[in-house]
C-alpha cells in the first residue's frame, strides 16, 4: 500500500500527532512527496506543523510557516475538500494567536460544522467524519446546539 493513500496518512498524522519520532517520520515522508495531489499535500502542511512542534525555538517560526504557505496550496487546489480544511484547522486551532497565522479557523469551522452536518454528503467518508465530530465536539471548538447535532448524524 502507498504510503500516500488517505488511509494511511491518517494514520501517520496520528501516530505522529502523538509523539516525535513517528513526527519525525512522517515528516520525512512527507517531504519525499512532489506532486500535486490536494489531499497529500494538505497532509504534508500538518507534517511541516508537527516538525514545528518537535523542533528548536530557532527553527519553530519557519516551519510553521511553510506548512501555511502548503496548505494555502492544498486549499487553493481543492476548496471544498473538508478533510483539508479538517487539517488546517487542527493546526491552526492550536496556533499561538500572537503568530499571526491562525486567520482561517472561523471559516473552517463553520465549514467543518457545515460538512458534518450534511453527511453522508459531507466530501467525508466514514472515518474522516467520526475524526472530524469528534475533534470539534471533544476539543470544545462546538458546544450545545451544534454538538448536539452532531450528534444526531449517523456516521
Amino acid at each position: 500500500m502507498s504510503a500516500y493513500t488517505p488511509a494511511a496518512l491518517r494514520r501517520q498524522y496520528e501516530l505522529a500527532a502523538a509523539g516525535k519520532e513517528a513526527g519525525e517520520a512522517f515528516y520525512n515522508t512527507l517531504q519525499a512527496y512532489h506532486g500535486q495531489e490536494p489531499l497529500v499535500l494538505g497532509y504534508k502542511a500538518a507534517s511541516e506543523a508537527i516538525k514545528a512542534r518537535d523542533a528548536s525555538m530557532l527553527n519553530k517560526l519557519s516551519y510553521v510557516q511553510q506548512a501555511a504557505r502548503t496548505f494555502e496550496q492544498a486549499v487553493g487546489l481543492a476548496p471544498q475538500s473538508a478533510e483539508i480544511r479538517f487539517l488546517r484547522f487542527s493546526v491552526e486551532s492550536n496556533l499561538p494567536p500572537f503568530l499571526g497565522l491562525s486567520k482561517h479557523v472561523d471559516e473552517d469551522k463553520g465549514f467543518l460544522l457545515n460538512a458534518a452536518l450534511q453527511h453522508p454528503n459531507s466530501g467525508l467518508d466514514d472515518e474522516a467524519f467520526r475524526t472530524v465530530r469528534g475533534f470539534l465536539v471533544g476539543r470544545g471548538h462546538v458546544s450545545g446546539e451544534a454538538a448536539e447535532q452532531l450528534a444526531r448524524v449517523k456516521d
